[in-house]
């Protein structure tokens, strides 16, 4: 494998990724062995998988103490499988602040749907816990802001679930960026593909065939949203409304808006441009309100592009970033592959371009990783046992939440929209 920076320099910078040299214990009044007690609140899809991602990542330092979800059928599989796994039986909860009354609870996992992020966090750290948040951080800007004040307020642990910055690819990325190889960089390039069978749309999950009115706790669902009559589609399918998600902007666009601060030490775009609409899932019986097509144009204040597009109808190009330097092409793809190419304008580049070799590296097979979300909880477990710092806190999570709802924003009022830094508010073109 061509290599200039070798693997033992990679280690030596996943180390300082996730800064293992970290601030005081904060379990150390009960010692380094005291397993720490996990509450997790929210186990659909994926945090009922989540739960066999934390046994994996630190099994040994956790006792999942209690699960909490408002339909009945994932509480009792999430009860089945936290027996199965960690070999106890957690206790149960259909209301969140029930769990977080519980004193032994050192820490709570929050993966529930986006529009109950700010009011599950701000209770969580109220009532003393760490907290690990899906991403994004909140449903608006201002929700966001209003966590970063609490979490810095708190001196607790919070980690923001942008997973791809525990990825080693991405560190790895990030390393040669920083060792020079790409030069210059004023453009990246970002894009999200996925496609599905006709009779199965984007994002319509299963609904649980026993779902009903008197197993799903709906006003707990609905939480601050607007008060409408029981909705299945809303409640399992909540990704395809603005009410309770930001759609491709929130849950895919800021995975890579994030990933690439991390890569190159961004933080806020100064402006974005977004279009599209829903192009492919247009049947009349399908209400959805997000749309399944969207790109978005940013622009930074440090002569950087960022051109990002999502595209639910074809899924030949999948997923990935490319940061194109002046001196050489990054790529990361589908969380899989990085490959790094030279620039040598056919022979033409200065010499220090021509000695550079390509670069290829695979996450499974050079790393063991399908993708960063184990490495995420590990670090998480890892900061609250007070042995790193968390690599996603809470302002990163909000810088990389902001690229997103300015897309949201800017899609809906068919707008340009600026950032303001100064006073942390958009304005409109």
């Amino acid at each position: 494998m061509a290599d200039e920076l070798g693997r033992r320099d990679l280690l030596k910078s996943a180390s300082a990724a996730v800064a293992v040299a970290a601030g005081p214990a904060v379990i150390a009044a009960r010692g380094q062995n005291e397993k720490i007690n996990i509450g997790w609140i929210g186990v659909g899809t994926r945090g009922n998988a989540g739960l066999d991602w934390l046994n994996k990542a630190s099994g040994q330092h956790v006792r999942l103490r209690a699960v909490c979800d408002t339909f009945t059928g994932y509480l009792a599989r999430a009860k089945d499988r936290v027996q199965t796994i960690y070999g106890n039986t957690p206790d149960t909860y259909n209301d969140y602040q029930q769990l977080l009354a519980d004193k032994s609870i050192d820490a709570v996992y929050i993966m529930t749907p986006e529009h109950l992020h700010h009011s599950m966090t701000l209770a969580a750290l109220k009532a003393g816990k760490h907290v690990y948040i899906e991403k994004p951080l909140a449903h608006t800007i201002e929700e966001g802001a209003e966590i970063v004040k609490a979490w810095e307020k708190s001196g607790k642990v919070v980690q923001v679930g942008t997973q791809n910055r525990s990825s080693s690819l991405y560190r790895k990325a990030k390393e040669l960026v920083e060792a020079g190889m790409l030069g210059e960089i004023h453009y990246v390039r970002a894009f999200w593909y996925r496609n599905s069978a006709p009779d199965d749309p984007a994002w319509r999950y299963k609904i649980p065939a026993d779902a009903n009115e008197q197993n799903t706790d709906w006003k707990k669902f609905l939480g601050p949203a607007q008060q409408r009559a029981f909705d299945k589609q809303r409640y399992y399918q909540w990704r395809l409304y603005w009410d309770y998600s930001g759609g491709i902007s929130t849950d895919l666009l800021v995975h890579q808006t994030d990933i690439t601060n991390f890569v190159l030490g961004k933080t806020v775009p100064t402006s974005c441009m977004a279009s599209g609409g829903v192009y492919r899932w247009t049947d009349k019986s399908d209400d959805r309100d997000v749309p399944d097509t969207l790109s978005a144009i940013y622009e930074y204040g440090d002569r950087f592009h960022l051109n990002y597009s999502c595209h639910f109808g074809n899924n030949h190009y999948g997923y990935g970033e490319q940061f194109m330097g002046s001196e050489g092409t990054l790529e990361v793809l589908n969380r899989k592959d990085l490959n790094f190419y030279p620039q040598t304008l056919d022979g033409k580049a200065p010499a220090h371009v021509l000695a550079k070799k390509e670069v290829h590296y695979n996450g499974m097979k050079d790393f063991g990783e399908s993708d960063g979300a184990i490495n995420h909880f590990r670090n998480f477990i890892e900061a609250v046992r007070g042995n790193e710092k968390v690599v996603a806190p809470p302002t990163a999570g909000q810088q990389a939440a902001i690229s997103g709802h300015m897309a949201t924003l800017s899609f809906k009022a068919n707008k340009k929209i600026y950032w303001d830094a100064k006073t942390e508010k958009v304005r409109y073109s």
